[in-house]
Order: structure tokens, then sequence, then C-alpha cells
């Protein structure tokens, strides 16, 4: 099995999410089935069916869930120094045709978020990204085309 990398507050917000299931979603979902069977009829009671469809939804989310976390190899950011890109890293890089400076930090999969700034280590943009050092001259390839961009900083916070 493929281990899965994640950053620890990544795999706190998945822990927060199993217990938000297993504590309020998965009670509540058992609440609603009993309410929607107390109206008769389960062959055309449109409130049970979707109930039982949001219980299959959060069954299959909170498997998915406790698979991430048993197969979780977590990255401590805060351990880390230097120049080198890697998982977990904070990049601000130039691009050389626009003089457009951005920011990205390389996290997990599940945890990316291009308006806060944080993308996928599997993304193009992190892929050219890791390995290469302050100062490096990068080719990234984006929707927009190939950008060449310089790597001002990295840093890990």
């Amino acid at each position: 099995m493929e281990p899965y990398v994640v950053t620890r507050a990544g795999l706190e917000k998945i822990r927060a999410r199993v217990k938000q299931i297993k504590e309020v979603d998965r009670p509540q979902n058992v609440r609603d089935i009993e309410v929607a069977r107390a109206h008769g009829d389960l062959r055309e009671n449109a409130e049970y069916h979707a109930a039982k469809e949001r219980q299959g939804f959060l069954d299959g989310e909170l498997r998915a869930l406790e698979d991430k976390m048993g197969r979780a190899q977590v990255i401590d950011v805060s351990s880390q120094t230097g120049t080198r890109v890697v998982f977990g890293a904070t990049v601000t890089i130039l691009d050389l045709d626009t003089d457009d400076e951005s920011t990205y930090r390389i996290v997990g999969e599940d945890e990316a978020d291009l308006k806060s700034g944080s993308i996928s280590y599997k993304s193009p943009i992190a892929q050219a990204l890791i390995g290469k050092d302050e100062g490096d001259e990068v080719v990234v390839a984006t929707p927009g085309g190939r950008r060449k961009v310089e790597i001002v900083e990295v840093r890990f916070e």
C-alpha cells in the first residue's frame, strides 16, 4: 500500500472529521432513518431513501478517512531546515517573464487549497520545484503554458 503523505495539521483535520462523523453525523442519520421509518411505507418514502443514501455516503467517507489514517506518513515540517524544496516547504517563486511573485506551501493531496496558497505535492508546480534550491531557475508546466521561475525563498513554518 502506498503511504498517505500528510502534514500534522492535515492528519488532525482527518481525525476531526472522523470524530464528527462518528459522534454527530451518524447518530443524526440514525435518528433521521427512524423518523422516516415512522412515516410508513418505505417503498415510496423519499425521506427514508435519502437518509439511507446519506448513511452509505457517511460510511464510505469514514472508511476512506480511516484508511488514510492507517497509511498516514506524517511529515513534521517544524523539524525541517535548509534551502531545498521538499514536502512541507513554503516556497516563494518569481515568474521571470512577468516579475510576479507567488508563494506556495507544498502539502498533501487533500490539504491543497490554492486560495490559501497550499498546493499538493503531486501538482505540476510542486513536482517542478521539489528537490531544487533557493536561487535555482525552474521551468514549470501550468495550464497557461510553460513558465520559467526562480526560487526566491524556501522556509518551513
